[in-house]
Protein backbone atom coordinates (compact mmCIF):
# COMPACT_ATOMS: atom_id res chain seq x y z
CA UNK A 1 0.00 0.00 0.00
CA UNK A 2 1.75 3.50 -0.74
CA UNK A 3 -0.06 7.01 -0.08
CA UNK A 4 -0.66 7.65 -3.08
CA UNK A 5 -4.68 9.37 -3.32
CA UNK A 6 -6.76 7.00 -3.99
CA UNK A 7 -8.29 6.46 -8.45
CA UNK A 8 -11.27 8.00 -8.64
CA UNK A 9 -14.30 5.86 -9.34
CA UNK A 10 -17.57 6.18 -11.29
CA UNK A 11 -20.46 8.05 -8.96
CA UNK A 12 -22.39 5.40 -9.12
CA UNK A 13 -20.38 3.22 -7.62
CA UNK A 14 -20.50 5.17 -4.33
CA UNK A 15 -22.26 4.52 -1.21
CA UNK A 16 -23.50 6.94 1.46
CA UNK A 17 -22.55 6.93 5.67
CA UNK A 18 -24.50 9.47 6.88
CA UNK A 19 -26.00 10.09 10.56
CA UNK A 20 -27.91 13.09 10.06
CA UNK A 21 -25.30 15.59 10.86
CA UNK A 22 -22.96 14.93 8.47
CA UNK A 23 -22.40 12.12 5.43
CA UNK A 24 -19.55 10.10 3.90
CA UNK A 25 -18.61 9.04 0.23
CA UNK A 26 -17.10 5.39 0.43
CA UNK A 27 -15.87 3.96 -3.02
CA UNK A 28 -15.77 0.43 -3.97
CA UNK A 29 -12.00 -0.18 -3.20
CA UNK A 30 -13.13 0.87 0.42
CA UNK A 31 -11.97 4.13 0.44
CA UNK A 32 -13.78 6.64 2.37
CA UNK A 33 -12.83 9.74 0.49
CA UNK A 34 -15.55 12.02 1.38
CA UNK A 35 -16.22 13.64 4.46
CA UNK A 36 -17.02 16.98 6.01
CA UNK A 37 -16.96 17.62 9.87
CA UNK A 38 -18.28 18.57 12.43
CA UNK A 39 -21.09 19.67 10.19
CA UNK A 40 -22.17 18.98 6.20
CA UNK A 41 -21.47 22.95 5.36
CA UNK A 42 -17.71 22.27 6.83
CA UNK A 43 -14.84 22.30 4.75
CA UNK A 44 -14.02 18.50 4.51
CA UNK A 45 -11.76 16.46 6.35
CA UNK A 46 -11.01 14.01 3.83
CA UNK A 47 -11.50 15.07 0.15
CA UNK A 48 -9.91 12.72 -2.40
CA UNK A 49 -13.02 12.83 -3.78
CA UNK A 50 -12.41 16.26 -5.62
CA UNK A 51 -8.63 15.46 -5.97
CA UNK A 52 -7.58 16.71 -2.19
CA UNK A 53 -5.56 15.20 0.00
CA UNK A 54 -7.22 13.01 3.05
CA UNK A 55 -8.75 9.61 2.80
CA UNK A 56 -9.06 6.63 4.84
CA UNK A 57 -8.74 3.40 3.51
CA UNK A 58 -9.47 -0.28 4.48
CA UNK A 59 -8.84 -2.62 0.95
CA UNK A 60 -8.09 -5.92 0.71
CA UNK A 61 -4.50 -6.63 0.22
CA UNK A 62 -4.81 -9.21 -2.65
CA UNK A 63 -6.76 -8.99 -6.07
CA UNK A 64 -10.61 -8.80 -5.39
CA UNK A 65 -13.80 -8.23 -7.51
CA UNK A 66 -15.95 -5.93 -5.60
CA UNK A 67 -19.51 -5.36 -4.15
CA UNK A 68 -21.73 -4.14 -1.55
CA UNK A 69 -25.05 -4.01 -0.09
CA UNK A 70 -27.29 -1.95 2.97
CA UNK A 71 -28.78 -3.53 5.38
CA UNK A 72 -32.55 -2.99 4.93
CA UNK A 73 -33.61 -0.08 6.46
CA UNK A 74 -30.65 1.78 7.49
CA UNK A 75 -27.06 3.87 5.77
CA UNK A 76 -24.77 0.43 6.97
CA UNK A 77 -22.83 -0.48 4.11
CA UNK A 78 -21.79 -3.81 3.47
CA UNK A 79 -18.46 -3.58 1.50
CA UNK A 80 -18.12 -7.07 -0.03
CA UNK A 81 -15.05 -7.89 -1.97
CA UNK A 82 -14.20 -11.47 -3.38
CA UNK A 83 -10.62 -11.75 -3.41
CA UNK A 84 -8.22 -14.59 -4.89
CA UNK A 85 -8.06 -16.80 -0.99
CA UNK A 86 -11.72 -15.86 0.00
CA UNK A 87 -14.29 -13.42 0.82
CA UNK A 88 -13.85 -10.34 3.15
CA UNK A 89 -16.32 -8.05 4.06
CA UNK A 90 -16.11 -4.62 5.71
CA UNK A 91 -19.30 -2.83 7.97
CA UNK A 92 -19.50 0.10 7.77
CA UNK A 93 -21.28 3.04 9.02
CA UNK A 94 -21.46 6.54 10.93
CA UNK A 95 -22.65 5.92 14.58
CA UNK A 96 -26.38 7.09 14.58
CA UNK A 97 -28.41 8.84 15.60
CA UNK A 98 -25.35 11.59 15.02
CA UNK A 99 -23.88 13.94 17.60
CA UNK A 100 -23.65 17.59 15.79
CA UNK A 101 -20.34 17.66 17.30
CA UNK A 102 -18.83 14.77 17.23
CA UNK A 103 -18.51 12.03 14.26
CA UNK A 104 -18.00 8.35 14.78
CA UNK A 105 -16.79 6.37 11.57
CA UNK A 106 -17.34 2.73 12.24
CA UNK A 107 -15.99 -0.09 10.23
CA UNK A 108 -15.80 -3.76 11.26
CA UNK A 109 -13.45 -6.18 8.78
CA UNK A 110 -14.90 -9.68 8.81
CA UNK A 111 -13.13 -12.59 7.41
CA UNK A 112 -16.09 -14.35 5.58
CA UNK A 113 -15.01 -17.14 3.93
CA UNK A 114 -11.10 -18.09 4.09
CA UNK A 115 -8.57 -16.12 5.67
CA UNK A 116 -8.17 -12.07 5.07
CA UNK A 117 -5.97 -9.46 4.42
CA UNK A 118 -6.29 -5.92 4.29
CA UNK A 119 -4.52 -2.83 3.95
CA UNK A 120 -5.45 0.07 5.96
CA UNK A 121 -4.46 3.99 5.89
CA UNK A 122 -5.91 7.17 7.32
CA UNK A 123 -4.65 10.61 5.92
CA UNK A 124 -6.71 13.32 7.69
CA UNK A 125 -6.48 16.57 6.17
CA UNK A 126 -9.32 19.03 7.93
CA UNK A 127 -9.69 22.59 5.86
CA UNK A 128 -9.93 20.77 1.85
CA UNK A 129 -6.66 19.76 2.90
CA UNK A 130 -5.36 22.97 4.62
CA UNK A 131 -4.43 21.58 7.55
CA UNK A 132 -2.02 18.62 7.85
CA UNK A 133 -2.54 16.26 11.11
CA UNK A 134 -0.18 17.83 13.83
CA UNK A 135 0.20 16.13 17.32
CA UNK A 136 0.25 12.62 16.09
CA UNK A 137 0.47 9.82 18.51
CA UNK A 138 0.00 6.26 19.98
CA UNK A 139 -0.90 6.08 23.28
CA UNK A 140 -0.23 3.32 26.05
CA UNK A 141 -3.98 1.45 24.71
CA UNK A 142 -2.94 1.36 21.45
CA UNK A 143 -4.80 4.11 20.29
CA UNK A 144 -4.08 7.36 17.89
CA UNK A 145 -4.52 10.87 18.40
CA UNK A 146 -4.14 13.51 16.16
CA UNK A 147 -5.36 17.38 15.54
CA UNK A 148 -5.91 18.41 12.10
CA UNK A 149 -7.58 22.12 11.73
CA UNK A 150 -10.30 22.88 14.44
CA UNK A 151 -10.85 19.16 15.13
CA UNK A 152 -9.85 16.54 17.26
CA UNK A 153 -9.21 12.66 16.14
CA UNK A 154 -8.57 9.43 17.88
CA UNK A 155 -8.27 5.85 16.02
CA UNK A 156 -9.15 2.80 17.66
CA UNK A 157 -8.18 -0.17 16.39
CA UNK A 158 -4.81 -0.16 14.64
CA UNK A 159 -2.21 -0.21 17.21
CA UNK A 160 0.53 -1.41 14.74
CA UNK A 161 0.08 1.49 12.72
CA UNK A 162 3.61 3.34 11.50
CA UNK A 163 3.18 6.98 10.48
CA UNK A 164 4.68 8.43 6.81
CA UNK A 165 6.16 11.67 7.46
CA UNK A 166 8.18 12.70 4.41
CA UNK A 167 5.23 13.91 2.90
CA UNK A 168 3.31 17.22 3.59
CA UNK A 169 -0.01 15.48 5.18
CA UNK A 170 1.35 13.01 7.75
CA UNK A 171 -0.42 9.37 6.94
CA UNK A 172 -1.21 6.38 9.05
CA UNK A 173 -0.98 2.62 7.40
CA UNK A 174 -0.79 -0.58 8.15
CA UNK A 175 -1.14 -4.48 7.09
CA UNK A 176 -3.91 -7.06 9.13
CA UNK A 177 -4.10 -10.30 8.74
CA UNK A 178 -7.57 -12.25 9.85
CA UNK A 179 -8.57 -15.89 10.49
CA UNK A 180 -11.69 -17.15 8.91
CA UNK A 181 -14.52 -16.19 10.66
CA UNK A 182 -12.93 -13.46 13.04
CA UNK A 183 -13.72 -9.50 12.76
CA UNK A 184 -11.91 -6.83 13.21
CA UNK A 185 -13.02 -3.36 14.78
CA UNK A 186 -12.01 0.03 13.65
CA UNK A 187 -13.34 3.01 15.44
CA UNK A 188 -12.44 6.62 13.96
CA UNK A 189 -14.02 9.69 16.36
CA UNK A 190 -14.12 13.27 14.80
CA UNK A 191 -14.95 16.29 17.32
CA UNK A 192 -14.89 19.89 17.19
CA UNK A 193 -14.60 19.29 20.97
CA UNK A 194 -13.42 17.58 23.72
CA UNK A 195 -13.13 13.69 22.77
CA UNK A 196 -14.62 12.35 25.74
CA UNK A 197 -14.35 8.73 27.25
CA UNK A 198 -13.99 5.69 24.71
CA UNK A 199 -16.98 3.48 23.81
CA UNK A 200 -17.09 -0.03 22.73
CA UNK A 201 -17.07 -0.77 19.17
CA UNK A 202 -19.90 -3.34 20.18
CA UNK A 203 -22.09 -0.31 22.11
CA UNK A 204 -21.94 1.57 19.17
CA UNK A 205 -22.45 -1.03 15.95
CA UNK A 206 -25.77 -1.51 19.16
CA UNK A 207 -27.09 1.82 19.01
CA UNK A 208 -26.83 2.11 15.82
CA UNK A 209 -28.81 -0.58 14.56
CA UNK A 210 -31.39 0.39 17.41
CA UNK A 211 -31.38 3.80 16.12
CA UNK A 212 -32.45 2.67 12.78
CA UNK A 213 -34.68 0.03 13.56
CA UNK A 214 -36.66 2.81 15.57
CA UNK A 215 -36.47 5.78 12.88
CA UNK A 216 -37.63 3.78 9.65
CA UNK A 217 -41.15 2.36 8.58
CA UNK A 218 -41.86 0.33 5.57
CA UNK A 219 -43.83 0.91 2.76
CA UNK A 220 -45.89 -1.93 1.92
CA UNK A 221 -48.33 -0.59 -0.49
CA UNK A 222 -45.69 1.54 -2.36
CA UNK A 223 -44.96 0.42 -5.65
CA UNK A 224 -41.29 -1.16 -5.32
CA UNK A 225 -41.51 -0.98 -1.49
CA UNK A 226 -38.15 -1.90 -0.66
CA UNK A 227 -36.41 0.88 -3.27
CA UNK A 228 -38.98 3.58 -1.34
CA UNK A 229 -37.89 2.84 2.17
CA UNK A 230 -34.69 2.96 0.63
CA UNK A 231 -35.46 6.42 -0.19
CA UNK A 232 -37.23 7.03 2.96
CA UNK A 233 -33.86 6.01 4.52
CA UNK A 234 -31.26 8.13 2.67
CA UNK A 235 -33.58 11.20 3.58
CA UNK A 236 -33.78 10.31 7.33
CA UNK A 237 -29.59 10.18 6.83
CA UNK A 238 -29.13 13.59 5.13
CA UNK A 239 -31.52 15.06 8.11
CA UNK A 240 -30.27 16.76 11.10
CA UNK A 241 -31.63 17.78 14.59
CA UNK A 242 -32.51 21.15 12.85
CA UNK A 243 -35.29 19.56 11.28
CA UNK A 244 -33.17 20.28 7.77
CA UNK A 245 -32.66 18.12 4.64
CA UNK A 246 -29.39 19.00 3.08
CA UNK A 247 -30.37 18.89 -0.69
CA UNK A 248 -26.93 16.80 -1.25
CA UNK A 249 -23.98 15.46 0.60
CA UNK A 250 -21.40 17.07 -1.93
CA UNK A 251 -19.81 19.74 -3.28
CA UNK A 252 -19.18 20.04 -7.18
CA UNK A 253 -19.23 17.02 -8.71
CA UNK A 254 -19.68 17.86 -12.44
CA UNK A 255 -23.20 17.97 -13.98
CA UNK A 256 -21.33 17.96 -17.66
CA UNK A 257 -17.94 17.28 -17.84
CA UNK A 258 -16.03 20.62 -18.72
CA UNK A 259 -18.94 22.61 -18.81
CA UNK A 260 -18.52 24.65 -15.56
CA UNK A 261 -21.76 23.46 -13.87
CA UNK A 262 -20.21 22.72 -10.79
CA UNK A 263 -22.49 23.64 -7.46
CA UNK A 264 -22.30 23.27 -3.65
CA UNK A 265 -25.44 21.16 -2.94
CA UNK A 266 -24.36 20.85 0.95
CA UNK A 267 -26.90 23.02 2.37
CA UNK A 268 -31.12 23.09 2.92
CA UNK A 269 -33.22 24.43 0.39
CA UNK A 270 -36.94 25.43 1.37
CA UNK A 271 -38.55 24.33 -1.95
CA UNK A 272 -36.77 20.03 -0.97
CA UNK A 273 -38.41 20.33 2.25
CA UNK A 274 -41.69 21.03 0.80
CA UNK A 275 -40.91 17.97 -1.69
CA UNK A 276 -40.01 15.54 1.20
CA UNK A 277 -42.75 16.60 3.23
CA UNK A 278 -45.20 16.10 0.88
CA UNK A 279 -43.77 13.01 -0.59
CA UNK A 280 -43.74 11.71 2.76
CA UNK A 281 -47.26 13.17 4.20
CA UNK A 282 -48.09 10.71 1.05
CA UNK A 283 -47.21 7.93 2.90
CA UNK A 284 -48.64 8.65 6.75
CA UNK A 285 -47.38 11.05 9.24
CA UNK A 286 -43.61 10.25 9.58
CA UNK A 287 -41.43 12.05 11.64
CA UNK A 288 -39.60 13.04 8.75
CA UNK A 289 -42.43 15.44 7.72
CA UNK A 290 -42.56 17.11 10.72
CA UNK A 291 -38.73 18.07 10.40
CA UNK A 292 -39.42 19.55 7.16
CA UNK A 293 -42.30 21.39 9.04
CA UNK A 294 -40.36 22.48 11.70
CA UNK A 295 -37.18 23.85 9.72
CA UNK A 296 -39.68 25.62 7.56
CA UNK A 297 -41.54 27.59 9.91
CA UNK A 298 -38.74 28.60 11.68
CA UNK A 299 -37.19 29.91 8.15
CA UNK A 300 -40.69 32.04 7.51
CA UNK A 301 -40.83 33.24 11.21
CA UNK A 302 -37.31 34.49 11.30
CA UNK A 303 -37.15 36.22 7.36
CA UNK A 304 -41.21 36.32 6.75
CA UNK A 305 -40.95 37.58 2.80
CA UNK A 306 -37.12 37.85 2.80
CA UNK A 307 -37.60 33.69 3.19
CA UNK A 308 -34.36 33.03 1.29
CA UNK A 309 -33.93 29.73 -1.31
CA UNK A 310 -31.82 27.93 0.90
CA UNK A 311 -29.97 28.03 3.99
CA UNK A 312 -27.25 25.97 5.94
CA UNK A 313 -28.77 23.02 8.78
CA UNK A 314 -28.63 25.66 11.23
CA UNK A 315 -30.96 27.95 9.69
CA UNK A 316 -27.89 30.61 8.85
CA UNK A 317 -27.12 32.58 5.43
CA UNK A 318 -25.37 30.06 2.92
CA UNK A 319 -21.62 31.33 2.08
CA UNK A 320 -20.58 33.25 -0.66
CA UNK A 321 -19.52 31.05 -3.95
CA UNK A 322 -15.75 30.61 -3.82
CA UNK A 323 -13.24 28.36 -5.51
CA UNK A 324 -10.72 25.83 -4.40
CA UNK A 325 -7.21 24.92 -5.12
CA UNK A 326 -7.73 21.36 -5.80
CA UNK A 327 -7.63 19.34 -8.74
CA UNK A 328 -11.64 18.76 -8.51
CA UNK A 329 -13.07 15.46 -9.64
CA UNK A 330 -12.47 14.16 -13.19
CA UNK A 331 -14.24 16.65 -15.91
CA UNK A 332 -15.43 19.23 -13.04
CA UNK A 333 -13.54 21.81 -10.94
CA UNK A 334 -13.53 22.39 -7.31
CA UNK A 335 -16.19 24.86 -5.29
CA UNK A 336 -17.70 25.86 -2.08
CA UNK A 337 -20.82 27.98 -1.65
CA UNK A 338 -23.75 28.76 -3.58
CA UNK A 339 -25.10 31.92 -5.33
CA UNK A 340 -28.81 31.49 -4.45
CA UNK A 341 -27.49 33.30 -1.31
CA UNK A 342 -28.77 36.24 -3.48
CA UNK A 343 -31.76 35.13 -5.07
CA UNK A 344 -35.67 35.28 -4.53
CA UNK A 345 -37.53 32.14 -5.74
CA UNK A 346 -41.41 32.86 -5.58
CA UNK A 347 -41.79 29.31 -5.68
CA UNK A 348 -40.43 28.55 -2.19
CA UNK A 349 -43.21 30.36 -0.90
CA UNK A 350 -45.92 28.70 -2.26
CA UNK A 351 -43.65 25.26 -1.78
CA UNK A 352 -44.13 26.15 1.74
CA UNK A 353 -48.25 26.63 1.94
CA UNK A 354 -48.17 23.11 0.21
CA UNK A 355 -46.29 21.06 2.32
CA UNK A 356 -48.07 23.64 5.08
CA UNK A 357 -51.12 22.20 4.20
CA UNK A 358 -50.11 18.41 3.58
CA UNK A 359 -49.08 18.64 7.55
CA UNK A 360 -52.26 20.20 8.49
CA UNK A 361 -53.81 16.99 7.24
CA UNK A 362 -52.16 14.58 8.70
CA UNK A 363 -53.00 16.62 12.39
CA UNK A 364 -49.25 17.93 12.63
CA UNK A 365 -49.45 21.51 12.11
CA UNK A 366 -49.29 23.59 15.91
CA UNK A 367 -49.97 27.51 15.94
CA UNK A 368 -46.54 28.12 14.84
CA UNK A 369 -46.96 27.02 11.75
CA UNK A 370 -50.49 28.38 11.48
CA UNK A 371 -48.75 31.24 11.71
CA UNK A 372 -46.08 30.64 9.55
CA UNK A 373 -48.77 29.79 6.50
CA UNK A 374 -50.20 33.40 6.91
CA UNK A 375 -46.56 35.23 6.64
CA UNK A 376 -45.98 33.32 3.51
CA UNK A 377 -49.41 33.93 1.73
CA UNK A 378 -49.19 37.61 2.85
CA UNK A 379 -45.29 37.17 1.32
CA UNK A 380 -46.77 36.27 -1.95
CA UNK A 381 -49.80 38.96 -1.84
CA UNK A 382 -46.73 41.45 -2.06
CA UNK A 383 -44.28 39.87 -4.30
CA UNK A 384 -45.88 37.73 -6.58
CA UNK A 385 -45.60 40.26 -9.38
CA UNK A 386 -41.24 40.67 -8.83
CA UNK A 387 -39.16 38.84 -10.99
CA UNK A 388 -37.66 35.90 -9.57
CA UNK A 389 -34.83 32.89 -10.17
CA UNK A 390 -37.02 30.12 -10.78
CA UNK A 391 -37.27 26.52 -10.04
CA UNK A 392 -34.27 25.96 -11.99
CA UNK A 393 -32.22 29.43 -10.30
CA UNK A 394 -31.46 31.05 -13.56
CA UNK A 395 -31.88 34.66 -14.54
CA UNK A 396 -34.37 36.81 -12.77
CA UNK A 397 -37.80 36.86 -14.89
CA UNK A 398 -41.85 36.16 -14.29
CA UNK A 399 -41.71 32.14 -14.53
CA UNK A 400 -45.11 30.45 -14.99
CA UNK A 401 -43.78 27.62 -12.77
CA UNK A 402 -43.03 30.60 -9.97
CA UNK A 403 -46.61 31.69 -9.93
CA UNK A 404 -48.63 28.56 -10.49
CA UNK A 405 -46.38 27.17 -7.64
CA UNK A 406 -47.84 29.85 -5.18
CA UNK A 407 -51.39 29.75 -6.60
CA UNK A 408 -50.96 26.02 -5.64
CA UNK A 409 -50.27 26.81 -2.19
CA UNK A 410 -52.80 29.35 -1.55
CA UNK A 411 -55.27 26.84 -2.72
CA UNK A 412 -54.01 24.37 -0.73
CA UNK A 413 -53.35 26.34 2.25
CA UNK A 414 -57.30 27.75 2.18
CA UNK A 415 -58.63 24.66 1.98
CA UNK A 416 -56.10 22.54 4.81
CA UNK A 417 -57.81 24.73 7.40
CA UNK A 418 -54.84 26.87 8.53
CA UNK A 419 -56.72 29.97 8.66
CA UNK A 420 -60.19 31.17 9.68
CA UNK A 421 -62.60 31.58 6.35
CA UNK A 422 -62.19 35.18 6.18
CA UNK A 423 -58.33 34.59 5.46
CA UNK A 424 -59.12 31.23 3.11
CA UNK A 425 -61.73 33.29 0.89
CA UNK A 426 -58.68 35.77 0.22
CA UNK A 427 -56.02 33.57 -0.31
CA UNK A 428 -58.38 31.46 -2.75
CA UNK A 429 -59.35 35.08 -4.52
CA UNK A 430 -55.68 35.51 -4.92
CA UNK A 431 -54.80 32.20 -6.34
CA UNK A 432 -57.00 33.06 -9.08
CA UNK A 433 -55.83 36.69 -9.69
CA UNK A 434 -52.50 35.17 -9.90
CA UNK A 435 -53.52 32.22 -12.02
CA UNK A 436 -55.56 34.85 -14.25
CA UNK A 437 -52.35 37.17 -15.14
CA UNK A 438 -50.13 34.52 -15.59
CA UNK A 439 -52.66 32.98 -18.26
CA UNK A 440 -52.59 36.11 -19.83
CA UNK A 441 -49.31 36.09 -19.99
CA UNK A 442 -47.88 32.75 -20.06
CA UNK A 443 -50.33 30.77 -21.59
CA UNK A 444 -48.42 29.62 -25.44
CA UNK A 445 -50.13 29.98 -28.89
CA UNK A 446 -50.84 25.95 -28.74
CA UNK A 447 -52.89 25.76 -25.56
CA UNK A 448 -49.63 24.85 -23.08
CA UNK A 449 -47.97 27.09 -21.01
CA UNK A 450 -44.65 28.78 -22.05
CA UNK A 451 -41.79 29.32 -19.32
CA UNK A 452 -42.12 33.00 -19.06
CA UNK A 453 -44.31 35.67 -20.81
CA UNK A 454 -41.11 36.10 -23.38
CA UNK A 455 -39.85 32.34 -23.39
CA UNK A 456 -42.36 30.39 -25.45
CA UNK A 457 -40.56 27.26 -24.23
CA UNK A 458 -41.87 24.20 -22.74
CA UNK A 459 -40.32 23.14 -19.50
CA UNK A 460 -41.14 20.00 -17.52
CA UNK A 461 -41.80 22.08 -14.41
CA UNK A 462 -44.50 23.12 -15.53
CA UNK A 463 -45.80 19.87 -14.58
CA UNK A 464 -46.32 20.05 -10.78
CA UNK A 465 -48.34 23.09 -10.36
CA UNK A 466 -51.14 20.90 -11.74
CA UNK A 467 -50.39 17.90 -9.76
CA UNK A 468 -50.40 20.45 -6.73
CA UNK A 469 -53.59 21.25 -7.13
CA UNK A 470 -53.21 24.83 -9.24
CA UNK A 471 -55.29 23.71 -11.80
CA UNK A 472 -58.18 21.24 -12.33
CA UNK A 473 -56.89 17.83 -13.57
CA UNK A 474 -58.94 17.92 -16.46
CA UNK A 475 -57.84 21.61 -17.64
CA UNK A 476 -56.91 21.71 -21.43
CA UNK A 477 -53.72 23.99 -20.80
CA UNK A 478 -52.62 21.01 -17.84
CA UNK A 479 -53.07 18.19 -20.49
CA UNK A 480 -51.63 20.36 -23.76
CA UNK A 481 -48.51 20.31 -21.48
CA UNK A 482 -48.14 17.32 -20.73
CA UNK A 483 -47.98 16.57 -24.46
CA UNK A 484 -45.65 18.82 -25.07
CA UNK A 485 -43.32 17.67 -22.76
CA UNK A 486 -43.37 14.29 -23.80
CA UNK A 487 -42.89 14.94 -27.39
CA UNK A 488 -40.06 17.69 -26.76
CA UNK A 489 -38.43 17.12 -23.92
CA UNK A 490 -38.78 13.10 -23.21
CA UNK A 491 -36.55 10.00 -24.85
CA UNK A 492 -36.69 6.47 -24.23
CA UNK A 493 -39.13 7.47 -20.97
CA UNK A 494 -36.09 10.20 -19.79
CA UNK A 495 -37.36 13.60 -19.19
CA UNK A 496 -34.63 16.72 -19.60
CA UNK A 497 -35.87 19.81 -17.79
CA UNK A 498 -36.30 22.33 -20.82
CA UNK A 499 -34.09 22.79 -24.33
CA UNK A 500 -30.93 24.71 -23.88
CA UNK A 501 -30.61 25.85 -27.82
CA UNK A 502 -31.28 23.43 -31.17
CA UNK A 503 -28.72 21.19 -29.65
CA UNK A 504 -30.25 17.24 -29.25
CA UNK A 505 -31.25 17.32 -25.81
CA UNK A 506 -28.43 14.79 -24.59
CA UNK A 507 -25.86 17.15 -25.82
CA UNK A 508 -26.58 19.98 -23.30
CA UNK A 509 -27.58 18.25 -20.06
CA UNK A 510 -27.98 14.72 -18.51
CA UNK A 511 -32.01 13.44 -18.20
CA UNK A 512 -33.40 14.70 -15.20
CA UNK A 513 -33.88 12.18 -12.80
CA UNK A 514 -36.52 14.32 -10.88
CA UNK A 515 -38.86 15.08 -13.91
CA UNK A 516 -38.81 11.40 -14.53
CA UNK A 517 -40.54 10.65 -11.52
CA UNK A 518 -43.29 14.17 -12.08
CA UNK A 519 -44.07 12.48 -15.37
CA UNK A 520 -44.91 9.84 -13.65
CA UNK A 521 -47.61 11.49 -11.11
CA UNK A 522 -48.92 13.63 -14.31
CA UNK A 523 -49.55 10.11 -16.37
CA UNK A 524 -50.94 9.38 -12.87
CA UNK A 525 -52.73 12.01 -12.52
CA UNK A 526 -54.47 11.83 -16.14
CA UNK A 527 -55.60 8.10 -15.18
CA UNK A 528 -52.55 6.14 -17.17
CA UNK A 529 -51.49 4.17 -14.48
CA UNK A 530 -49.78 1.84 -16.82
CA UNK A 531 -47.64 5.11 -18.61
CA UNK A 532 -47.16 6.23 -14.85
CA UNK A 533 -45.72 3.04 -14.14
CA UNK A 534 -43.68 2.92 -16.85
CA UNK A 535 -42.07 6.36 -16.27
CA UNK A 536 -41.69 5.11 -12.06
CA UNK A 537 -40.04 1.82 -13.20
CA UNK A 538 -37.55 3.60 -15.81
CA UNK A 539 -35.96 6.02 -13.48
CA UNK A 540 -35.83 4.22 -10.89
CA UNK A 541 -33.49 1.96 -12.23
CA UNK A 542 -31.39 5.22 -12.90
CA UNK A 543 -29.05 4.42 -9.85
CA UNK A 544 -26.03 2.48 -8.76
CA UNK A 545 -25.28 -0.61 -6.74
CA UNK A 546 -26.11 1.14 -3.52
CA UNK A 547 -29.25 2.57 -5.18
CA UNK A 548 -28.41 6.33 -4.66
CA UNK A 549 -29.49 9.04 -7.11
CA UNK A 550 -27.18 12.21 -8.78
CA UNK A 551 -29.88 15.06 -9.57
CA UNK A 552 -28.87 14.11 -13.65
CA UNK A 553 -28.67 10.49 -15.48
CA UNK A 554 -26.64 10.21 -18.95
CA UNK A 555 -28.53 7.70 -20.61
CA UNK A 556 -26.10 7.13 -23.21
CA UNK A 557 -23.45 5.85 -20.99
CA UNK A 558 -25.99 4.77 -17.94
CA UNK A 559 -23.87 7.05 -15.76
CA UNK A 560 -24.88 9.65 -12.88
CA UNK A 561 -24.03 13.59 -13.09
CA UNK A 562 -23.93 16.01 -10.21
CA UNK A 563 -24.08 15.98 -6.54
CA UNK A 564 -24.54 12.96 -4.92
CA UNK A 565 -27.34 11.78 -3.98
CA UNK A 566 -30.02 14.10 -4.88
CA UNK A 567 -32.48 14.51 -1.81
CA UNK A 568 -35.41 15.74 -3.78
CA UNK A 569 -34.90 13.08 -6.06
CA UNK A 570 -35.14 10.31 -3.46
CA UNK A 571 -38.35 12.31 -2.84
CA UNK A 572 -39.90 12.29 -5.84
CA UNK A 573 -39.00 8.58 -5.63
CA UNK A 574 -40.90 8.15 -2.81
CA UNK A 575 -43.92 9.89 -3.56
CA UNK A 576 -44.48 7.93 -6.93
CA UNK A 577 -43.97 4.99 -5.45
CA UNK A 578 -46.85 5.70 -2.62
CA UNK A 579 -49.26 7.30 -4.96
CA UNK A 580 -49.20 4.59 -8.17
CA UNK A 581 -48.89 1.58 -5.18
CA UNK A 582 -52.36 2.48 -3.40
CA UNK A 583 -53.65 3.27 -7.05
CA UNK A 584 -52.70 -0.09 -8.09
CA UNK A 585 -53.77 -1.77 -4.60
CA UNK A 586 -57.31 -0.24 -4.61
CA UNK A 587 -58.30 -1.03 -8.66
Amino acid sequence: MTEDRPLPHALRDHALLADGERGALVGPRGDLVWMCAPRWDSDALFSALIGGPGWYSVSPATPFVQGGYYESGTLIWRSRWVTTTGIVECREALAHPGDPHRAVVLRRILAVDGPATVDLTLQPAAGFGEHPARDLRRDETGRWTARTGGLQLRWTGAPAAEPRRDCRHPTLHTRLDLEEGRHHDLVLEISDTALGRCESADRLWRATEAAWAQQIPTFPRALGSRDARHAYTVLRGLTGASGGTVAAATTSLPERAEQGRNYDYRYVWIRDQSYIGQAVAAAGPHPLLDDSVRFTVARLHEHGPALAPAYTTTGAPIPDRRTLDLPGYPGGFDVAGNHVNKQFQLDALGDSLLLLAAAARHGRLEADGERAAAIAAAAIADRHTEPDAGIWELHADHWTHSRLTAAAGLRAAATAGLTDRGAAARWEALADRITAHTAATGTHPTGRWQRTPTDPGVDAALLLPPIRGALPTDDPRTRATLDAVRAELCQDHYAYRFRHDERPLADTEGAFLLCGFVMALAEHQQGRPVEAARWFERNRAACGPPGLYAEEFDIAQRQLRGNLPQAFVHGLLLEAAVRLGEAAAER
